[in-house]
């Protein structure tokens, strides 16, 4: 494969931007705070020693922000297609 075949299937993507940072820390401190109360059975894994979370571990962690970066992208690309955010 060429590299100019390459450049015409792949659709032009928004540059990162502080507003997209913005929106995507919020997505996922908000993931964060839902999975704290939400996950049944927690504390399985690995601790994170930081702001005293107790049975909040490593893959408690990786699981809501994976959650937050899908609810973010969801809405980055939500707002951007009305016209919200540039």
């Amino acid at each position: 494969m060429n590299t100019f075949f390459l450049l015409t299937i792949v659709p032009y993507t928004k540059v990162w931007s502080i507003q997209s940072g913005v929106i995507m820390t919020i997505c996922n401190v908000i993931s964060i705070v839902l999975g704290r109360y939400a996950i049944k059975i927690r504390g399985l894994g690995p601790a994170i020693p930081i702001l005293g979370l107790k049975g909040f571990g490593l893959p408690e962690l990786l699981a809501t922000t994976s959650l937050g970066h899908v609810l973010g992208a969801g809405t980055i690309i939500g707002l951007t297609s009305i016209g919200i955010i540039n």
